[in-house]
């Protein structure tokens, strides 16, 4: 599975993990962003997050590692330049992010880190190789949640890590070997399994986005849809220069608020009410009470009003009416 997934990444080295956070965790332990007095000890280093980072990698970031980081929306090279530090160590980038489905120019922000003496780490789950691959962009490391798009099929949880420096490479493979966070060989064979089938099920995945973006929009009860399709989306001219196509995540926001939100994925019927994405089945989810209830609070807290679709493969008129009927309500 690690030949199978580094190939794809365009990779000299990859390295399989229990779940994407224990992939997460590696690459931060090798990187060793920590304020200054940490618990860890050590020279103090700095990271930069985007400032709609995954509620995860903010969770790991900002408490269990006791990292000193800054949220930055990594789309303004100005405010990237203002977040930099003499010790800054890494630029984390997510593209597109989670919920809010922001884009970087990953090689103009592999570029700035590497100009500094730093590296560009990029989460590539929600694109998977299939749309977008970062290494040939310039990032230095890519990472994966292997349980969402590159399994498929909602089985199994995974991470993965590939790079091609040498050095960070044998780093990474000392975490992994020392710390155990590693799958079984039965989680290996279902990440290959749906692996077969990734190029077939992005294509329908992204087919159905579409559809399903167009609905959002005509309906009055949306105030507002994300996808990197749309052309009116901030990041839509970067989303066409480094992705094939523009993925099945969307996320948009309803009329009235939280309540207002839960009430449609309440009624939903296809779209099932989930915190999950990528498998072939079409979810639904509050992000402010499920994925990103970590960042309440926080800088990078999220809209109450926005619901996030992971798009299956469905049949796209089934998906497009359940959400018409969910949407009617309101």
């Amino acid at each position: 599975m690690e030949r199978c997934l580094a190939s794809l990444e365009d990779a000299r080295a990859g390295f399989a993990f229990a779940s994407g956070m224990a992939a997460e965790d590696a690459v931060l332990r090798v990187l060793r962003p920590r304020a200054p007095g940490g618990s860890r000890g050590g020279s103090p280093g700095h990271l930069i997050i985007p400032d709609d980072a995954y509620g995860g990698t903010y969770r790991l970031v900002a408490g269990l590692l006791d990292a000193d980081f800054t949220p930055v929306d990594l789309s303004d090279r100005s405010a990237l330049e203002a977040a930099w530090r003499p010790e800054t160590v890494a630029v984390w980038v997510e593209t597109p992010t989670n919920p809010m489905l922001s884009l970087v120019d990953i090689a103009a922000v592999a570029r700035f880190a590497r100009e500094r003496g730093a590296v560009c780490v990029v989460d590539n789950t929600f694109a998977t190789p299939w749309l977008q691959r970062p290494l040939s962009l310039g990032a230095d490391v890519v990472v994966h949640s292997s349980s969402k798009y590159l399994g498929g099929h909602s089985d199994v949880i995974g991470g993965f890590v590939a790079c091609n420096d040498p050095d960070l490479a044998s780093a990474i493979g000392l975490v992994q070997r020392t710390a155990g966070a590693v799958p079984g060989p039965f989680d290996c064979f279902l990440v290959l399994r749906g692996v077969k089938t990734l190029s077939l099920r992005m294509a329908r995945h992204c087919t159905n986005a579409a559809a399903v973006v167009e609905a959002l929009c005509a309906h009055p009860a949306v105030a507002g849809v994300r996808w990197p399709g749309l052309p009116s989306h901030p990041g839509h001219d970067v989303a066409a220069r480094q992705m094939r196509d523009y993925g099945a995540m969307v996320s948009f926001t309803v009329h009235g608020g939280a309540g207002a939100a839960l009430a449609v994925a309440a009624r939903t019927r296809l779209f099932t009410l989930a915190e999950s994405l990528g498998g072939v089945e079409s979810l639904i989810g509050h992000p402010a009470r499920m994925s990103h209830a970590a960042v309440v609070g926080s800088p990078l807290e999220i809209d109450p009003a926005l619901l996030r679709l992971s798009v299956g493969v469905e049949d796209a008129a089934d998906l497009v009416a359940d959400l018409r009927q969910a949407l009617d309500e309101n």
